[in-house]
């Protein structure tokens, strides 16, 4: 059965005016033409054309158009990871950097700092837990690509 396709972003004059909005728009519409080569569900498709028609209608521009074109971007990766487990490459890496910090990184700062007995101690735990967060992102990344669930685009790239 053929795959219903994902509609084109509107091209927009006003998005050469913005560097940074133009760099965002055109991460977006390479996501989008690199999943209107894969199989995707119908019920994903139509998502994914709702959110892009929410955006080809919008008449913004500037700062609240990069807003709603990220706001779009995001919603789409989620989708992809909720409904179907298929990420960007760095996905985890990303995602896991943040949270090592809050997570380790903390919890590790304030047991340096009460070892210690030295405040001075507490923020050498936020760098110990983002790196635990990347090695762990790197492993959940590496799992998502051994299972044919990774997207042969980078995160960095799409952000």
């Amino acid at each position: 059965m053929k795959n219903m396709d994902i509609i084109e972003l509107k091209e927009r004059n006003s998005i050469l005016e913005g560097v940074k909005t133009n760099r965002i728009y055109l991460k977006l519409q390479k996501l989008l033409n690199y999943l209107k080569k894969k199989e995707l569900p119908h019920k994903i498709i139509e998502s994914i054309n709702q959110e892009i028609e929410e955006l080809n209608s919008t008449s913004f521009t500037g700062k609240e158009l990069s807003k709603i074109i990220n706001k779009k971007n995001t919603l789409i990766i989620k989708l992809l990871e909720k409904e179907l487990k298929i990420v960007p490459k760095n996905y985890y890496q990303n995602l896991w950097q943040t949270l090592g910090m809050a997570t380790f990184g903390i919890p590790i700062g304030v047991i340096l700092w009460l070892r210690m007995d030295n405040v001075v101690f507490l923020p050498l735990g936020l760098p110990i837990g983002m790196g635990i967060g990347i090695v762990l992102g790197l492993v959940i990344d590496y799992k998502a690509y051994k299972k044919g669930r990774q997207l042969d685009i980078d995160e960095d790239h799409l952000l």
